[in-house]
């Protein structure tokens, strides 16, 4: 599973999000303050809200976001 995200050419955030947990452990709560997402990112993740019927609470506990980042991406984009 690593190894097929480390042979990608482009990483995405939630590829080093996923290699992050799988090195070292499930437990992201030190480093949530330093998360950056790109636009591809945060596409990636409304898209994901809306393919699984989401509401922004669910989406947030799933990716471990705040609720309030998801509120300002779908103002920023979606509106």
């Amino acid at each position: 599973m690593c190894s097929q995200i480390i042979e990608k050419a482009d990483l995405s955030a939630s590829d080093v999000i996923i290699l992050n947990e799988k090195i070292f452990g499930a437990n992201p709560s030190q480093n949530q303050k330093l998360r950056s997402y790109s636009k591809s990112d945060i596409f990636k993740i409304l898209d994901y809200q809306k393919k699984h019927h989401l509401n922004n609470s669910q989406l947030a506990k799933h990716f471990r976001i705040s609720r309030n980042s998801i509120t300002k991406w779908k103002r920023m984009f979606l509106v």
